[in-house]
């Protein structure tokens, strides 16, 4: 790994990089049917040598071509016996397990990340996280444990590995992400990493490191980190861009990943393709996981889980199968007395936020990066050491500017921030949802669902922008507060 992960980080590029990548091959191969086939038997060529999941034919539920699927994507974080951080030596765990719906008859692609630490009754086994399915029983164990949890039929299952993750996020030239805070661990009991906060460009390792962060986070927070990191790949990743680098995938592909047997035949992959060539324009719309994080307890030797409902769980499921996106934050960090009606919760605070812009200046931003800092913020949050100063390298190779202040939300911490670059026109930016303007400012407004994830701004010399936390719990009326009350000093 690398030790230094300077100006590289929400879902997981998992659905991305397996369907993009077979899509891509399809699409490109699609001007005459022999030539299409050809293409098809060159993906089925890669994929046969691959491992086998052994599931059982009656797990895997068949549908006719062109009609909705389902299907589990896995990433498995197996460690090898020589690595020198956390989990050396022990067994494989499903690291990301991901429901994609596929439905020619919707308008957007369903997509639901259930979290590793769900509490749950693995068949055969017991009480336990869900992730332990993995290692006690493969892919075959985490299939039949889905399937009793939503009572799904499953038409698919995907696995990938390290290797294949990092070497599919290189091949498609690496991702620019909006990182909230820093991640840094540097002891053994967990993964090392070294992710600074701001914009940024990650490749394979620091993305793959990044995704699987959960040294302080819970699992909650974790899955929206995976999904913010799939969304940007969707908005960075053209169709243009896969076909480029087609051959690369198809190797990737064929080598690090791992399916059920009906998907290693021509008929298998044409009738998933028919689907995924549907669905490349569609929007995701995102099923946010709605659980409780239980507090565990090293005295008793209780585990902390996510804990949610068989309610809930159906709930989700008619959501996930109407490809209804669901409303409001990803969920809460821990339970709060009184939730926010988005009408308050606010403070000034001019003089904290004038300290992050004098620090900025006084390491290097101002002149053709003017800088702006907030002077409301929320109700007991602070700001997060001095601001990052840097400059990010954009997709022509010139470096441009950059400045991030970070600003905290309680325990166990949410992270939301203010970023400002002279890089105009960078890819987070690219597709605003609306334009408002308010007084002499025009904001630009990016949503996910019905919450405001960016607020940006944009003057002569450079472009702002305020960041929601991951998991959106800063209401709209907050983030346009935020926003607006935001001055040069």
């Amino acid at each position: 790994m690398n030790p230094r992960f300077e100006d590289i980080p929400r879902p997981s590029l998992w659905k991305r990089f397996l369907l993009g990548g077979l899509l891509v091959v399809f699409a490109t191969a699609s001007a005459t049917a022999v030539a299409a086939f050809r293409e098809v038997d060159r993906v089925v060529d890669a994929i046969k040598p691959g491992p086998d999941l052994k599931l059982d034919p009656d797990q895997i539920a068949k549908v006719p071509p062109g009609k909705p699927q389902t299907i589990l994507l896995l990433g498995s974080d197996k460690r090898p016996d020589n690595a020198t951080d956390g989990g050396a030596g022990t067994g494989a765990r499903s690291d990301t397990i991901i429901l994609v719906r596929l439905d020619p008859e919707k308008e957007a692609t369903a997509m639901m990340s259930l979290p590793r630490d769900l509490k749950v009754r693995i068949p055969g086994h017991g009480t336990d996280k869900l992730n332990a399915a993995y290692e006690q029983g493969g892919a075959k164990l985490t299939l039949d444990t889905v399937k009793q949890l939503t009572r799904l039929p499953i038409n698919h299952v995907i696995n990938v590995d390290f290797k294949g993750f990092k070497r599919a996020v290189d091949a498609i030239g690496c991702l620019y992400l909006d990182i909230d805070r820093r991640y840094y661990n540097d002891s053994p009991g967990f993964a090392y990493i070294d992710v600074n906060r701001g914009y940024q460009k990650l490749c394979g390792e620091e993305a793959l490191e990044y995704a699987r962060f959960r040294h302080e986070d819970t699992d909650l927070v974790r899955g929206a980190r995976q999904q913010d990191l799939l969304r940007e790949a969707k908005q960075q990743i053209g169709v243009g861009n896969l076909i480029k680098d087609r051959e690369r995938l198809i190797r990737i592909f064929g080598k690090y990943t791992s399916s059920d047997r009906q998907l290693k035949s021509r008929e298998g992959i044409l009738g998933l393709l028919k689907l995924a060539v549907y669905s490349v324009g569609q929007p995701i719309r995102e099923v946010h996981f709605e659980g409780r994080v239980s507090d565990g307890s090293e005295l008793t030797n209780t585990p902390s889980y996510v804990e949610a409902s068989d309610a809930t769980v159906q709930k989700l499921v008619q959501q996930f199968l109407g490809v209804e996106e669901t409303e409001g934050p990803r969920g809460e960090a821990q339970p709060r007395k009184r939730r926010d009606r988005g009408d308050g919760g606010l403070e000034r605070a001019p003089g904290p936020g004038m300290e992050q812009a004098v620090q900025a200046i006084q390491r290097g931003a101002g002149g053709r990066l003017p800088v702006y800092f907030p002077r409301v913020r929320l109700k007991g949050s602070v700001f997060v050491d001095s601001p990052r100063v840097y400059r990010i390298q954009d997709l022509d190779g010139k470096w441009r500017k950059s400045y991030r202040m970070v600003i905290k939300r309680g325990p166990p911490g949410e992270y939301y921030g203010i970023q400002g670059t002279t890089w105009r026109d960078p890819p987070i930016l690219a597709s605003a949802s609306e334009s408002r303007t308010v007084g002499k400012r025009k904001f630009e407004l990016h949503y996910d669902g019905d919450r405001l994830r960016i607020v940006a701004w944009r003057t002569r010399k450079a472009v702002y922008w305020v960041s929601n936390t991951l998991l959106q719990s800063l209401s709209e009326r907050q983030m346009m507060a935020i926003a607006r009350s935001t001055r040069l000093p």
